[in-house]
């Protein structure tokens, strides 16, 4: 037999060899139930098969450089968590929205410790340090009661047989516990990941594609600290001449450089006077322009990072930026580009996954009219659908996002006198009235809305 046809059926169980003949049916009842899966799978698990498989950088050094010690990082994510879990969410059964419900109870309370912004804040954050983020279901039963968010570094991947995952570990110190993906009924974590073309189980970060920035940044930001630490003299020299062209001894030049050191180093003794003994001259060598340039560099750097996370560097009120004409620009951009398909990629993710334990037909949106930053946006759609005169009003609403307007009861043919069957005010029995407002205007000249065309009370005989 081929090497490669004994690879094959190594890798794909049940298979032949090219050439042989096809095995004999077997008995209907004995065939297994058709599943379809990926033809691809199967190489992609061939060297760790039901191995974990680590996540390839370390998040721990990613969050503590950027998220701990960026402020640019820690602005960015900081904006769009906050600003992706404020916005309501909205619950439709087919083209109907759905008011209460059990789900939406859910991701308003997920835990007893964190309410709906809070987890969502934290999940927002974890896919945005990480590239990953990981929700915990737990169900009682059949129903789901709580959700979590569980730390990106504490949870690894177990792909299965076909390439797909198939368990994931979630370890902390030296205990592990093992979710399985074949649990009821749904899925116990939901993985959410921003895409890597490198790896499939894991996303990428905005802060590996900005990490050189990232770290020009903090090197500015340390080398200017080290400059105020040195009195802001970053550079001197002291020069030692003797008569007889003799060096210090390493005892004179250790106490030196101490003295230096301890008295002369620091914001705390900046401007105090160098005293200088026999021998010694102070040469002092300033800043060029060449060396001012990390400033202008630290603010590059600071725009680059800022851009991979896609939020304005005007909202962060970098300098010298003037991609957008005034702040409210910046902001809806902010919204549109970077928010707002980052709730939507999560809405349809948490709908898609809740939907086997909720009802099938569920769909999880948000309510984009809350926003306030995007009310400009919305004023404008209105007034163009409004001027739009070849659309019903039906069509308008539904071109703005509302449903069609509630069908009115027409009035049934009988007397005004509330006999027959057209009831009081000729409506049907079972329907409802609502009694309108009475125009100002009317009841200030002393006669009701609903008399202008009828007979005074005075020419009513009794």
């Amino acid at each position: 037999m081929p090497p490669f046809d004994l690879l094959r059926r190594w890798v794909v169980p049940g298979s032949r060899p090219h050439g042989s003949p096809p095995p004999l049916p077997a008995a209907a009842s004995l065939q297994p139930a058709e599943a379809k899966s990926s033809k691809a799978g199967p190489l992609i698990s061939l060297h760790f098969v039901g191995r974990p498989v680590w996540t390839p950088r370390d998040y721990a050094g990613l969050a503590r450089e950027g998220y701990a010690r960026n402020p640019i990082v820690y602005r960015c994510v900081r904006l769009i968590s906050e600003a992706a879990s404020s916005v309501p969410w909205l619950l439709y059964q087919g083209r109907h929205e759905l008011d209460r419900h059990s789900l939406l109870d859910l991701l308003a309370r997920p835990n007893p410790r964190q309410s709906g912004a809070e987890f969502l804040e934290e999940l927002y954050g974890h896919l945005l340090v990480s590239g990953n983020a990981y929700i915990e279901a737990v169900a009682v039963g059949e129903t789901v009661r709580e959700l979590y968010c569980l730390r990106p570094d504490r949870v690894k991947v177990v792909p299965g047989a076909e390439g797909w995952p198939e368990a994931w570990d979630y370890t902390v110190g030296e205990r592990s516990v093992r979710f399985s993906a074949n649990a009821a009924p749904i899925r116990p974590i939901l993985n959410l990941n921003l895409f890597h073309p490198l790896n499939d189980y894991y996303g990428m970060a905005p802060i590996e594609a900005a990490q050189v920035s990232l770290d020009v940044h903090n090197s500015a930001s340390a080398w200017a600290k080290s400059l105020i630490d040195n009195s802001a003299r970053p550079s001197g020299a002291l020069v030692y001449q003797s008569k007889d062209g003799s060096n210090l001894s390493d005892e004179q030049f250790s106490r030196l450089k101490k003295e230096l050191e301890d008295g002369f180093q620091g914001a705390g003794n900046a401007g105090r006077p160098l005293l200088l003994e026999g021998g010694l001259d102070w040469k002092s060598m300033g800043l060029s322009p060449k060396d001012m340039d990390f400033i202008e560099a630290k603010r590059d750097a600071a725009r680059e990072i800022a851009l991979a996370f896609g939020v304005p560097s005007m909202i962060l009120g970098i300098p010298g930026d003037l991609t957008h004409a005034n702040y409210a620009e910046a902001n809806r951009a902010f919204w549109r580009s970077t928010v707002l398909p980052l709730i939507s990629r999560t809405a349809q993710a948490l709908g898609t996954w809740l939907d086997p334990a909720f009802g099938p037909g569920l769909r999880l949106a948000f309510d984009s009219d809350q926003i306030e930053a995007l009310a400009t946006d919305r004023d404008q759609l209105w007034r163009r659908v409004d001027a739009a005169a070849f659309l019903s009003d039906d069509e308008k609403r539904a071109a703005v996002g509302y449903g069609p307007r509630p069908p009115t009861v027409p009035a049934a043919a009988g007397p005004a006198t509330g006999q027959g069957d057209g009831g009081a005010f000729g409506l049907p029995p079972d329907a409802e009235f609502t009694p309108l407002e009475a125009d100002p205007a009317t009841v200030a000249s002393g006669s009701e809305a609903g008399s202008v065309d009828g007979p005074a009370a005075d020419d009513i005989e009794p």
